[in-house]
């Protein structure tokens, strides 16, 4: 891992010499009367390079290297709406003379932007990233200089890039030389320290590209703020990457952040993303003459969801509510100039804003990296909070987000859909009247709102196993993409008719079969549904021409008060532990799997606490589902009778496969040490922890680990098999346990148990506890070693796995000789290579004869071998 990591690395800081040396060749190179580079070709290869960057930059956001990631992305944002520009240039979509207002809002932000990182780099010690950002930063400001003076700033623009060539050169090069090496050339200085970058107990809830969101709104404020300032004539097309990329970008840290388990963060950046391309939409219909009209209700709404927003986000801290809040002020005033943003009021708000982010910016990212901290308030709201004994506040961890079943790599975004259902629906209820439908600023809320938004809070509803909710969130996104376009694109007057009826009845359709779903899970979610159902009922009036006067208007804001309360219980019941806000019970229950009731803990094996949980339950008497290093097992403790009892009935037909014993290590056999031969434990030994399990003679010493009734389904009456797992989170378990009974997680005959999900939809209510690791690392068999006549120097195989057999032999070969009995075992010579698959449950035994000829034909008696009935069950090994 460490590896991939600065190969990564390395990419990004080679991609950006590449975009250094490719700005430096064309300021050095143009001259005023022509460029060196075509605009068009500039602007492709700047968004190829901008690609590479945002790669590196996204790789490392979650990772120690925050600094860095910032940058990355930083850059790569400025790089994305400069090539864009270049190419609006190149096509002739902009004239030539629109190169200097259309680039210098994005240049002014960024210049700012990669100032404040590289001080911050400056700070915590990092000279490398301080000569990038400043040297990148001053670039910029030169450019801009020279857009305004065609003689000067080129050659400075040029000088700064050629630093950035040659550092990110020098490193890039160096650090790939020695990941290809494996470290045996470094060249000294490629080695950038991370120690002030490390995370601290304090910042753990920072998400690493928080920075970067706060540089985007950098760049609206700028775009946006300009045009009173008197730097630009006027919000122009020219200016639509700019806020374009910022809503793009945006709307990737609304995932990372979703990814980073944060949820107040993942909604405040999507609503921001909204506000960049709507500006952008404005600014975009000034290439056709159209004057925008912004309709009042929306932004009045977006205020009010901005608002509680910044109040719940004061539990992170007060600075951050109170930076929200400028936001507020932002949506009022769209709702108060009937032109939004082309007003001298929005402008002065985004002015306002421009500051307020800079300073953000710097304590944020400052705070993000250093291990002194600026104080931002973040204990005031817990200490109000605590002080009123009728509300508990939860715990602001990653935990809150953990899924009922198993666990995911994204927080929960029912928040942020419900809250794009409220924005839609009220965004839809401005009437058009006479006025063009795209002048009408409707078509971006329901467009991005309505459809991107949402589609994206489907996809994370899916990746957390949400199957109806992300159902729901991608019908809802669909529904109002394609209404969206169709009403307010200027489409409608022509397409009003059978056309449409046939299509809005389809989607009425599917909603009808999400609204039975709801009826499963709770009450708000029917009633959300069934609105919603009123709501495409009015589409279809509406199409077929037979709408009522206000029913529309009326459902429509219904749903949005709906859809207001289900974001405010989310967002409340996420953050107080109690009391909750009452989403309702089911309105049907099923009984059975799957029912909705009584589901056993399902927790994450990576935590210590959870398998301290589900030793806890083992040591009451339950039985539990494990991951292993092949597939998921069900265990019982060994010295809980009536739980190994309870396992093996839990297989269904399992008389003819008895259960497996496991260790953490051969230290827990020592009580019977002295019944156990010392070339079988020296074998152990040497062989574990591994994917090999040992059939061992049955003997007195199994009686100590207390099985008592229950030792009759482990083994055979001859035999059992034993093993110690290659998996940390087995090996704690059974430290804490002790020794465990093990069986497949599965009904005898069925497939093997390959995710955690698994193991409850196929034995429900027998499991009580289930430590979930995601999917099998294999579905492959251990392999399975004939040890019963170990005493002899010889071993066998039942079957050959995981580990091949030249391993095993190897192993047991250097065990002998250590030793120093016995020969060579006959059944080294002819090695066979493990099958690709191979399922646990349904093993033929097929290396058992073939393994008994090999050794007789050397000592017909070296070797024992039990029947297919007698091996234990092992497809959980």
């Amino acid at each position: 891992m460490a590896q991939h990591g600065s190969l990564d690395k390395s990419v990004g800081i080679l991609s950006i010499s590449a975009g250094s040396l490719l700005l430096l060749v064309n300021s050095y190179g143009s001259s005023p009367e022509k460029d060196l580079i075509p605009h068009t070709a500039l602007g492709i290869l700047l968004l190829i390079i901008s690609a590479l960057v945002a790669f590196t930059g996204v790789r490392h956001s979650l990772s120690h290297s925050q600094l860095f990631s910032s940058l990355c992305l930083t850059v790569s944002a400025l790089w994305c709406g400069l090539g864009l520009v270049y190419i609006l240039i190149g096509q002739s979509v902009l004239p030539l003379s629109e190169l200097k207002p259309s680039l210098i809002p994005g240049l002014a932000a960024f210049t700012l932007a990669l100032f404040i990182i590289g001080t911050v780099a400056l700070f915590v010690n990092n000279p490398v990233l301080l000569v990038i950002a400043v040297s990148i930063s001053l670039a910029c400001a030169h450019q801009i200089a020279g857009l305004s003076d065609s003689g000067f700033g080129q050659f400075a623009t040029a000088a700064n890039y050629l630093l950035v060539c040659l550092v990110c050169a020098y490193f890039g090069f160096g650090r790939l030389l020695s990941t290809i090496t494996q470290g045996k050339v470094r060249p000294p200085g490629i080695v950038m320290k991370q120690k002030f970058e490390l995370k601290t107990e304090q910042n753990q809830s920072c998400s690493d590209v928080v920075s970067v969101g706060l540089v985007m709104n950098l760049l609206s404020a700028s775009v946006i703020a300009c045009p009173l300032l008197g730097v630009v004539p006027q919000l122009s097309v020219g200016h639509v990457p700019w806020l374009w990329t910022a809503g793009v970008f945006q709307l990737g840290m609304c995932v990372l952040f979703y990814r980073a388990m944060d949820t107040l963060a993942a909604t405040f950046y999507g609503f921001t993303s909204l506000l960049k391309f709507a500006e952008g939409y404005s600014a975009l219909l000034s290439l056709y003459s159209i004057q925008p009209f912004s309709p009042v209700p929306f932004p009045v709404v977006f205020a009010v969801l901005f608002s509680v927003l910044a109040l719940f986000s004061c539990q992170k801290s007060l600075l951050e509510g109170f930076y929200q809040l400028f936001f507020v002020a932002y949506c009022i005033s769209i709702a108060a100039q009937p032109q939004g943003f082309f007003q001298a009021g929005t402008q002065g708000v985004q002015g306002a804003i421009f500051v307020a982010t800079a300073g953000m910016l710097f304590v944020t990212t400052f705070n993000m990296v250093s291990s002194t901290r600026i104080p931002t308030g973040q204990s005031h709201f817990k200490t109000v909070v605590t002080r009123i004994r009728s509300i508990t506040l939860r715990a602001l961890d990653k935990e809150q987000h953990t899924p009922h079943l198993g666990y995911s790599k994204y927080a929960d975004a029912e928040v942020l859909g419900h809250a794009c259902n409220v924005l839609v629906a009220f965004a839809i209820t401005a009437t058009v009247g006479d006025r063009n439908p795209l002048a009408v600023l409707v078509l971006p809320w329901a467009v991005m709102t309505g459809g991107v938004l949402q589609l994206l809070c489907g996809s994370v509803a899916f990746a957390r196993g949400k199957t109806f909710e992300s159902t729901a969130f991608i019908l809802y996104g669909l529904m109002w993409t394609v209404w969206g376009l169709t009403r307010y694109g200027g489409l409608y007057g022509e397409t009003r008719g059978f056309n449409v009826a046939v299509g809005i009845i389809c989607f009425m359709l599917f909603n009808l079969l999400v609204t039975i779903a709801a009826l499963f899970l709770n009450v708000a979610w029917f009633v959300y549904a069934f609105t919603f159902q009123l709501i495409l009922i009015s589409f279809l009036l509406d199409a077929i021409g037979a709408l009522p006067y206000g029913y529309d208007i009326g459902v429509t804001i219904i749903f949005g008060l709906i859809s207001f309360y289900c974001f405010l219980a989310h967002l409340f019941n996420s953050t107080f532990q109690s009391p909750q806000m009452p989403l309702g019970r089911p309105l049907v229950k099923l009984g059975g799997v799957g029912g909705g009731a009584g589901v056993c803990p399902h927790v994450p094996a990576r935590k210590a606490t959870s398998v301290q949980q589900i030793a806890e339950i083992m040591k009451n008497g339950g039985i539990c589902g494990m991951p292993t290093d092949t597939v998921y097992v069900l265990v019982a403790a060994c010295n809980r009778p009536d739980a190994v009892i309870k396992a093996y009935k839990v297989k269904k037909q399992a008389q003819d496969r008895p259960m497996s014993m496991w260790i953490s290590s051969v230290k827990q056999l020592e009580p019977v040490r002295h019944l156990l031969s010392p070339l079988l434990l020296d074998f152990m030994e040497a062989a574990w922890p591994s994917s090999i399990s040992m059939v061992i003679p049955r003997g007195p010493w199994l009686d100590i680990f207390g099985l008592g009734d229950a030792a009759i389904h482990i083994g055979t009456p001859q035999s059992i098999a034993i093993r110690s797992p290659d998996c940390a989170v087995a090996t704690h378990l059974i430290n804490l346990v002790g020794p465990i009974a093990v069986t497949s997680a599965n009904p005898t005959g069925e497939a093997d148990t390959t995710h955690h999900n698994q193991v409850y939809a196929k034995l429900g209510k027998k499991v009580e506890g289930v430590l979930c690791d995601g999917p099998s690392p294999e579905n492959i068999a251990s392999t399975v070693v004939d040890c019963t006549k170990i005493e002899t120097g010889q071993i066998g195989f039942f079957r050959v796995g995981l580990i091949p057999k030249s391993k095993v032999l190897q192993i047991f070969e250097e065990v002998k000789n250590r030793n120093r009995q016995g020969q060579t075992n006959p059944a080294f010579e002819n090695d066979q290579a493990p099958p690709d698959t191979q399922s646990e449950e349904s093993c033929e035994w097929s290396e058992a004869p073939e393994s008994r000829s090999e050794t007789q034909s050397e000592n017909e008696n070296s070797t024992s071998f039990t029947t297919p009935e007698q091996i234990t069950d092992l497809n959980d090994s």
